[in-house]
């Protein structure tokens, strides 16, 4: 029970995927191409062409499949044990949510256009960049340390496993991992605080950059 209050961010995430996976299936089945794009999958001339810019945010809480979010879910709780205490509960939800947009903007600037995409992994990958950079910086700290570098294995052997598996968004996953450290970097942790007023502006600023030339490669699509 005080897991549950420590990590409440996370166990409401899980929540609201498992809720939101229900829907799909009552709707008419997490795997039906008419039901993932009616609640906002990821579908590339949706978002440019008809300006549905949401999808970039609604396709993280949706999943194809019970295996898709069983296993998203399960690492998300897992890392959620120390990601959320390590960042603070609103700091680590605004990773996980911001992280996911990310992870869909790469996948808007260079996937497949035909493709729709759809998980909450891009958020998943964010937290893993975001454990990274918190273990990296507080290298004194044996656990943090130890924590950041298994966030990093885990971040490499997923997507070594993902060049190699068919349908797997390998870029909304790089996309992810990009913009959670980034923003890991910027707003700090519990622990820490920063980077320091440097780091936290040159993170800003590859933030920006990182948005503003993946929106601008993501206008062209392909129908």
């Amino acid at each position: 029970m005080n897991n549950l209050r420590r990590n409440y961010m996370t166990t409401a995430l899980v929540v609201v995927l498992f809720a939101v996976f229900l829907v799909e299936t009552f709707m008419g089945g997490s795997e039906s191409t008419s039901v993932l794009l009616k609640m906002g999958a990821m579908f590339n001339p949706a978002v440019v062409m008809e300006g549905q810019w949401w999808r970039l945010f609604t396709a993280q809480f949706l999943h194809i499949g019970i295996m898709h979010i069983a296993s998203n879910a399960i690492m998300i709780y897992y890392i959620g044990q120390y990601a959320e205490p390590v960042f603070g509960h609103w700091r680590f939800l605004l990773i996980y949510l911001l992280s996911g947009v990310g992870g869909s903007l790469l996948t808007l600037a260079f996937g497949n256009d035909q493709a729709i995409r759809a998980g909450a992994s891009t958020a998943l990958f964010g937290l893993f960049g975001a454990m990274t950079c918190a273990g990296f910086k507080d290298k004194d700290n044996t656990l943090l340390s130890f924590l950041g570098r298994q966030a990093w294995a885990l971040a490499v052997i997923n997507l070594v496993l993902d060049v190699f598996m068919p349908d797997v968004d390998i870029l909304g996953h790089v996309g992810g991992l990009i913009t959670g450290a980034l923003l890991a970097v910027i707003l700090g942790d519990a622990t820490y605080k920063g980077y320091g007023k440097g780091g936290r502006l040159l993170a800003a600023a590859g933030l920006i950059v990182y948005v503003v030339l993946i929106l601008r490669l993501g206008m062209a699509v392909t129908v």
